[in-house]
């Protein structure tokens, strides 16, 4: 009765113990090779201002918009009636 109970205090204790490690500090194995290397001392602050890279492509005109939108509500519209047929079989 005692050894199972042992052996298996002895099992969470080493399963528990594997969660407290951090993952930054795992090793690193499986990375790409052109993985950039970790910075010796982490920075202080995140980089807020970094803005990303403007966009190439130009924003919908409102006849580009309202067709998308009326071919989106008439995907949904096709979905919800095949789903509806669907369970009607089913039923």
């Amino acid at each position: 009765m005692r050894l199972p109970l042992s052996a298996g205090m002895v099992l969470l204790g080493v399963t528990l113990g594997g969660c407290s490690i951090p993952l930054a500090d795992m090793p690193l194995v499986g990375l790409p090779a052109n993985t950039p290397a970790r910075p010796a001392t982490p920075p202080d602050y995140l980089p807020v201002h970094d803005l990303p890279a403007p966009r190439d492509e130009q924003v919908l005109t409102p006849d580009q918009q309202a067709k998308l939108e009326k071919d989106l509500i008439a995907a949904r519209d096709r979905q919800a009636s095949g789903a509806q047929g669907a369970q009607r079989r089913n039923n």
